[in-house]
């Protein structure tokens, strides 16, 4: 009998715990910039193997995903491909200041999949007439697009190229352009060019012609009782992360 009481009372304790696990477990939605889209899903593997929260998450250009919050959409946490989109959030109330920071510094890059017709590959390339087709991501939704307008005009070839340049409405849609060939060459995010496997080149772009590619993340008013949110905002500044990051081409922000 007391055995069989002992038993009884082990099964409920356990229950109780299993349950207080479970109960502590969330799921956090998170918006990210769609040139941090590959990196994210690596992070979020490594996050989901550590513990027991999980994220679902949302890829789109900065600009969309900020009207999309405005709007009332669900998002726990964003990350952001600057920092202006991200203090506009705090300033009126959508993001909490205080846990604000800058998760990576990103690079712009020169792609093309063609790298035998443009070797030696460079920003000379630009001044040519003989390719059709240059993809940059629309400079009023995508901060790497704002980059690459950036960079065009400190190269004096903005005007001149008016004619040859088609704009994607985020940065990965800038990408498929030049991956399908159906841009000659693209100005994207390091990460993007890092990722992709199939013979190609790309050229650093100093980082001199843009203003820095300072990426930042928040936790939303959505998110604020979300432990999983909270957690992974967290995660996103350990060692493993920072590591991660870099191996994606993104140098380290906030300590």
């Amino acid at each position: 009998m007391r055995t069989h009481l002992r038993r009884l009372v082990l099964a409920t304790a356990l229950l109780g715990v299993a349950s207080a696990h479970t109960a502590a477990a969330d799921t956090a939605t998170v918006a990210v910039a769609a040139n941090f889209k590959t990196p994210i899903e690596a992070l979020q593997r490594a996050f989901e193997r550590g513990g027991a929260h999980k994220l679902s998450l949302v890829a789109g250009s900065t600009g969309q995903l900020y009207a999309q919050i405005t709007n009332g959409a669900p998002f726990d946490a964003m990350l952001a491909a600057d920092q202006e989109t991200v203090a506009k959030l705090v300033a009126d109330g959508r993001g909490d200041g205080a846990t604000r920071f800058t998760y990576a510094v990103g690079a712009l890059v020169l792609f093309t999949r063609e790298p035998q017709k443009f070797a030696p590959l460079n920003l000379d390339v630009l001044r040519r007439k003989d390719f059709r087709w240059l993809a940059i991501a629309n400079p009023d939704l995508a901060p790497y697009g704002l980059a690459a307008q950036q960079t065009l005009q400190a190269l004096k070839v903005w005007d001149t190229l008016q004619p040859r340049l088609v704009r994607g409405q985020s940065i990965a849609q800038t990408f498929a352009q030049a991956e399908t060939r159906n841009a000659d060459l693209a100005l994207v995010a390091l990460s993007q060019a890092i990722d992709y496997g199939d013979p190609t080149a790309y050229f650093l772009v100093p980082e001199q012609l843009h203003a820095p590619l300072r990426q930042d993340a928040v936790l939303l008013a959505h998110g604020q009782e979300n432990a999983a949110a909270r957690e992974f905002l967290k995660f996103l500044r350990s060692a493993m992360a920072i590591k991660m990051m870099a191996d994606f081409g993104y140098q380290q922000g906030a300590p």
